[in-house]
């Protein structure tokens, strides 16, 4: 199914101009598509000042100007609003876009997590609502620099029923325009749990450890760790009538190994530096599904509460 109208008329709307919505939305602005960056801060000054400067492995690139805003509600209706927040600020930025939602506008998550989709259509409907997620590795060097530092980055998406339809068709079509590898998945579902697999063991024993994956995968007792935690999650996965198949786990301890030495994921790096982390929207989702379904998840559990304290302390500090 192809949508006939041009990409010139495309418009795009980024929440969040981080590692994430950083990169993503300065190929698809590179690219002379209409995006547009909901931003706040330093890095809405950034942005409207300097521009957005993005080093990658994959070739550097700069966007200036940039159209950057921090109020939605001047920007008029968007095609599509694509969530780069951190998983537990999607309420909050998608109550702040709703001025950018038209009739059919998509809202499309890219956070790491499987809630997302859930708490965007609770707030905007659920006809306005994508699966989605993305595949890089990517920070924040200073308010609108953004270094991209590993993985050929990745983004897919698609209708919650899994339809083909014009409006994904085009979406997909604007981000092949930006040179990004894009693909709607025959099960969007399927897809976001694969990428749910991969990053939340990964994080949760980075962050317990503070060591990267490549000292914490050499050791026998955490590649063991991961292996359990990995099969727990595939039974949660299960009970909610997603089917991975039986090379799930090896398949995602196999990209561990592939994975640079020195890897770790933002959860990780947020917890060892004492910022607010996505820890409940990964294990303790993991651990909310598991209760729900039925499926015993001891290991996932055990990691969530040791990781519990800290994250509380991260947003109420004690001292």
């Amino acid at each position: 199914m192809t949508d006939s109208r041009s990409l010139d008329s495309i418009r795009i709307a980024v929440v969040g101009a981080g590692g994430v919505g950083g990169y993503f939305g300065g190929k698809l602005a590179s690219a002379g598509i209409d995006t547009l960056f909901i931003a706040r801060g330093a890095t809405l000054a950034a942005l409207r000042k300097d521009g957005l400067r993005v080093d990658s492995i994959e070739g550097d690139f700069t966007v200036a100007p940039v159209n950057a805003t921090d109020d939605p509600a001047g920007a008029g209706p968007v095609d599509a609003v694509l969530f780069a927040t951190k998983a537990w600020q999607i309420p909050e930025a998608a109550d702040r876009v709703r001025p950018l939602m038209g009739r059919d506008t998509v809202a499309v998550p890219l956070e790491n997590g499987m809630e997302a989709p859930e708490q965007l259509a609770r707030i905007l409907g659920r006809e306005h609502v994508f699966g989605g997620l993305c595949g890089i590795v990517s920070y924040i060097v200073a308010p609108g620099h953004i270094r991209h530092a590993a993985i050929s980055p990745f983004v897919m998406f698609g209708e919650i029923d899994n339809r083909r339809t014009q409006r994904a068709e085009r979406l997909l079509r604007a981000f092949e325009r930006a040179g990004v590898r894009a693909e709607i998945p025959e099960d969007i579902h399927r897809s976001m749990w694969s990428k749910f697999l991969f990053i939340t063991p990964m994080s949760a024993i980075g962050a317990l450890t503070r060591v990267p994956i490549g000292t914490w995968r050499a050791a026998a007792q955490t590649r063991a760790l991961a292996v359990g935690m990995l099969r727990e999650m595939v039974s949660v996965a299960a009970a909610r009538g997603v089917a991975l198949d039986e090379e799930a786990v090896d398949r995602t301890m196999g990209r561990y190994e592939g994975m640079e030495a020195g890897s770790t994921s933002s959860l990780q790096r947020d917890i060892m530096e004492g910022r607010p982390s996505e820890l409940d929207a990964q294990l303790g989702a993991v651990v909310r599904m598991g209760r729900e379904a039925g499926v015993p998840t001891p290991l996932a559990g055990t990691l969530y509460a040791l990781l519990v304290p800290q994250e509380r302390n991260a947003r109420n500090p004690v001292l």
